[in-house]
């Protein structure tokens, strides 16, 4: 369809980018978890001044301002991408049941009971 002719969305299309969306964000969750567990982690590199600092980094590089919250913020994205995802097919939804129930009175002879 055009804009001449309006748009069409289709709910069931949605609806499964939806259940996909939910998936990634379980799945990101999990990776969360899985980074945040290794941040905690002291790397087994020895006691050498140079491997201690290397664990040091490593550490910093896993922990909330390196990967884990690099991966927190994009399950934040994902779930945030979702939720408006959820709502525009609900008001979509709302909208074309109001607009048919608008079309099916206006077909009813005037005066006929409900």
């Amino acid at each position: 369809m055009n804009a001449e002719h309006g748009y069409r969305v289709e709910l069931d299309g949605l609806q499964a980018r939806i259940a996909t969306l939910t998936e990634l964000g379980r799945l990101t969750g999990d990776l969360v978890a899985s980074v945040s567990r290794l941040a905690e982690r002291q790397p087994m590199l020895g006691t050498a001044p140079p491997a201690v600092e290397l664990a040091r980094r490593l550490r910093a590089a896993a922990g909330r301002s390196g990967l884990a919250g690099e991966v927190a913020a994009a399950e934040r994205e994902v779930e945030a991408f979702r939720r408006t995802l959820a709502e525009v097919e609900a008001a979509y939804a709302e909208r074309e049941a109001a607009g048919g129930a608008a079309v099916r009175a206006a077909g009813e002879p005037r005066g006929a009971a409900s």
